[in-house]
């Protein structure tokens, strides 16, 4: 019996020996696993961004436009696969400001969001934006900075009018009003409850063509270009990773043929 003890005692020792080989190998690489993972985009990852419903055509309330087929062809360059939350931009921006999603759509990159987000360096596309009136109802400018003051203009909330547009605002001392859509404007020109309205190019032809008053609603003047990006959230430290990924595949797209393949039904009023 005591030679059984003794036998069990030595096996018993060995089996801990083997447990602690096992420990001292195996952690070692399950840690470097988990600190790659969070240091680097993994093959076949899922990522969650959030999409503006009414940006046609660029962004729809049924998740589709130009922007959704740029994003997910560019990203599937590097095996990520990309969820879209169909959301109003307001609450988009809030979304990934707050780290609920990894990034979201149609963001333009300048002095008011440059310290809110992570951006890549290769833009989706460009796209200019006018001030619009009523055909009927024309207001005595030639550009932005001769609008008279207390003009009343109609813009979209949170929406980026470029770096000019906060001066503008004060120096014309413009009187602003706030709304979620496009439409909205539209309908408060037509009504004349404003005077202008803020609108990108693209997406008031579309509104327009789609509302069948193309020829009431009517652009007055230019007021700027925006570089219009997919911002990445700063709760999320794979941001620069995933703007990189972007970056590469937006570049593959564009050497390849792609690039210019998916905006092939766009409007020329973006590049």
């Amino acid at each position: 019996m005591r030679q059984l003890g003794g036998f069990l005692s030595l096996l018993q020792a060995h089996l801990r020996a083997i447990s602690l080989l096992i420990v001292a190998v195996v952690a070692p690489s399950v840690w470097a696993e988990e600190s790659y993972g969070s240091s680097k985009v993994s093959s076949h990852q899922l990522i969650t961004l959030a999409a503006e419903d009414s940006w046609p055509p660029f962004a729809n309330h049924l998740g589709q436009g130009i922007s959704h087929r740029l994003i997910k062809a560019a990203f599937r360059q590097s095996n990520i696969e990309v969820s879209s939350l169909v959301v109003p931009y307001a609450r988009a921006l809030m979304m990934a400001e707050k780290g609920r999603v990894d990034g979201v759509f149609n963001v333009t990159r300048e002095t008011s969001t440059e310290g809110r987000f992570v951006f890549g360096q290769v833009p989706l596309f460009a796209a200019t934006a006018s001030f619009y009136q009523a055909k009927q109802r024309p207001l005595d400018a030639d550009n932005k900075w001769q609008l008279p003051k207390g003009t009343v203009v109609g813009v979209i909330k949170s929406y980026e009018y470029g770096d000019e547009y906060p001066k503008l605002v004060q120096e014309r001392e413009l009187n602003l009003v706030t709304v979620s859509s496009d439409q909205q404007l539209i309908n408060l020109l037509l009504l004349g409850r404003i005077d202008m309205a803020l609108m990108f190019d693209v997406v008031a032809n579309e509104h327009l063509q789609q509302m069948g008053i193309k020829g009431e609603i009517v652009p007055a003047f230019y007021n700027h270009t925006s570089d219009i990006y997919l911002a990445f959230s700063k709760k999320n430290p794979r941001a620069t990773l995933l703007a990189t990924a972007l970056d590469q595949g937006l570049l593959h797209l564009k050497n390849s043929g792609q690039y210019q393949a998916l905006l092939s039904t766009a409007p020329s009023a973006i590049r």
